[in-house]
């Protein structure tokens, strides 16, 4: 049962508190693209290291899901953002002092780990807090203002790795992850609704338990699938490959690379509002979210088929795939709505593991088949690119297929 989240004016104050701090996790979690280059040079990394290093984050951030979402119900979304952010703070700092790619590994565990329930608890909040009526707009909010993140990782960051380098940009994210955190302590309020959402503490079998009812539900599998696939589409582009990309096939420097990704991002938080209102205004789920996973996965063959289109013709492809698979508040939002209210921390880090998991795994592969195209001078041919666009374009496809069989 929802309960009112206060006066207007607080619980703007709550959404805008919840959505900082979660975009200083977004800037974490796709900071590796645009700089990936530079620090193939310095530390000297491979395409496969560089896939490794970019995936860590989403592999710490996917195994977290599950104890997260126990947490989430048992211990509740303020001391779980704490928590993180203590995490975050330390794998920051560790990322601006690596000189090894063990050493840069790590530190991306620790900001996996630490940026791991930024989404989440946020969503856990929302959804016990307010009508579910508003739960996507809410949602897309959220994810909207976050991924100012992703755009930070673009042409600012590569601003200010030119103007202080790289390091000195991390030790002043360290400090944004202070900022948030202490807002955050500020700002969330809880009471015992804002763990099970009866108020009754669950035991740890009723909790595990719990993990199990959801992943159980006959629409999870196709629901999960399709967040397995649809998150790293975007982040295949903008987050890891993007700028290797441009650089290998067009010979792009740093700035230049920072300027062309910013589209992609600017266009993507464009469209998570818009994927959110549309909702509303369709009142479906599901006929959204298969356009934009087709339209992502025929974006995605189109460059595969195009290869090295003219600079023109690449900035308004990076312009429009940017907006294509923002439909990720739809998908958490269906996701949710099978969800009773004892079981929405464990059930949407479920399909959590899905996003993050799914990002993991793509850019694990997506390095190794990199990897086995020769690079001449540090630098991979155009079909080893060709040939991840289009793996992820046909695995898009399969994820539609079987999300197909989700009812209503």
């Amino acid at each position: 049962m929802q309960r009112p989240a206060g006066a207007p004016h607080g619980a703007v104050l709550l959404v805008g508190t919840l959505a900082a701090i979660y975009l200083v996790s977004q800037f974490l979690r796709n900071s590796v693209g645009v700089i990936a280059p530079d620090l193939a040079r310095e530390i000297g990394l491979n395409a496969a290291e560089i896939g490794l290093l970019s995936s860590a984050f989403f592999f710490a951030f996917a195994a977290a899901q599950i104890p997260l979402g126990i947490a989430l119900d048992r211990y509740g979304p303020k001391r779980c953002m704490l928590l993180c952010a203590a995490i975050a703070f330390l794998g920051t700092l560790a990322f601006a002092v690596a000189t090894t790619p063990a050493g840069l590994v790590t530190a991306r565990i620790l900001m996996g780990l630490g940026s791991s329930c930024y989404l989440m608890a946020p969503l856990a909040l929302y959804a016990r807090r307010f009508p579910p009526e508003r739960f996507t707009l809410l949602a897309g909010i959220q994810i909207g203002i976050g991924t100012v993140g992703t755009l930070f990782v673009t042409a600012p960051l590569a601003w200010a790795s030119a103007a202080i380098g790289w390091r000195a940009t991390f030790l002043v994210v360290a400090g944004f992850v202070v900022v948030g955190a202490i807002l955050v302590a500020i700002v969330v309020r809880e009471d015992a609704t804002d763990r099970t959402g009866t108020g009754k503490q669950e035991t740890l079998r009723e909790s595990l338990r719990g993990v199990v009812e959801v992943a159980r539900m006959p629409s999870f599998l196709p629901v999960f699938l399709m967040n397995f696939m649809s998150y790293s589409s975007y982040v295949l582009i903008v987050g890891l490959w993007g700028g290797p990309f441009l650089s290998d096939v067009y010979g792009y420097g740093l700035t230049a690379r920072g300027d062309l990704l910013m589209l992609p991002a600017i266009s993507h938080i464009i469209g998570v509002v818009a994927w959110g209102h549309a909702e509303r205004y369709f009142g479906a789920y599901k006929p959204l979210v298969l356009a934009g996973a087709l339209a992502t996965a025929a974006a995605l063959g189109l460059l595969a088929a195009l290869g090295k289109p003219e600079p023109r013709t690449l900035a308004i492809w990076l312009t429009v795939f940017g907006f294509l698979p923002a439909f990720l508040p739809v998908l958490i939002a269906h996701g949710r709505s099978f969800l009773p209210p004892h079981l929405v921390g464990r059930g949407m880090t479920l399909f959590n593991i899905g996003t993050m998991g799914g990002t993991f795994v793509v850019q694990l592969a997506s390095g190794a088949l990199i990897d086995l195209f020769p690079a001449q001078a540090g630098v991979y041919p155009l079909d080893a690119y060709r040939l991840v666009f289009a793996v992820q374009a046909v695995a898009i496809m399969v994820a539609s297929a079987a999300y197909l069989t989700v009812r209503r």
